[in-house]
């Protein structure tokens, strides 16, 4: 249950500072930018990574727990569990954000600049390449050191800096759910669902495929 309470928080956190970035920057007038957004995510990751990655592994991220559960470095019977935490986390946050923001449109919303199948492809290689980053500087199935801290949460950072303004750089199934029950935006959820469990799982084969005799 303390896992599960730290993956809440976890995911609350994250959907309360990012999302949250996006909506005080839009009601300041644009005084926070778009590459102190993608720092402030980049920022909360690495964040909750020190604070809770110890104790519940900081996954934060449906896509992430399923990505390591298909690795085999994490237990069927604990699936279900961190991904409802997650998912409520979010919810809470994003219920919050609405409460204290109610007239923005967007709540911080993922939605595609252009076309669905762009957005889905960036998606997916996005989140492919941050689920590379996370087996490869992780412990088992916990997101925990000095170089997972940095190199996750940079690699957010990173992600979300240049395509952001594309796609808004989810990676993450739970931070978009939340937004999009709060604006009603809903059409292009399943993208923001799919493509980022599928890049994280193909990640893990790619890992997989990759990994050294000795490792």
């Amino acid at each position: 249950m303390q896992r599960y309470l730290l993956e809440l928080f976890g995911t609350f956190a994250l959907v309360f500072c990012g999302p949250g970035a996006i909506i005080m920057n839009d009601a300041s007038g644009g005084v926070i930018t778009h590459v102190g957004i993608a720092i402030t995510f980049g920022l909360i990751v690495m964040a909750m990574i020190y604070a809770i990655g110890e104790q519940s592994g900081a996954h934060i991220n449906p896509a992430v727990t399923l990505a390591f559960w298909a690795a085999g470095r994490f237990p069927k019977n604990e699936v279900l569990p961190y991904i409802i935490a997650q998912i409520s986390g979010a919810i809470f946050a994003s219920a919050i954000l609405y409460f204290l923001f109610p007239n923005h449109l967007t709540q911080g919303a993922t939605i595609p600049l252009n076309s669905t199948s762009q957005a889905f492809i960036l998606e997916l290689i996005l989140s492919f390449i941050l689920m590379f980053v996370i087996i490869k500087v992780s412990t088992g199935s916990k997101e925990i050191g000095t170089m997972a801290g940095i190199a996750i949460g940079g690699v957010v950072g990173l992600e979300a800096m240049f395509a952001g303004p594309i796609t808004g750089a989810s990676m993450n199934p739970a931070r978009s759910i939340a937004p999009a029950l709060f604006s009603g935006h809903l059409a292009d959820l399943w993208l923001y669902i799919l493509a980022p469990i599928l890049g994280m799982l193909l990640a893990t084969l790619f890992c997989n495929l990759t990994k050294s005799k000795a490792s």
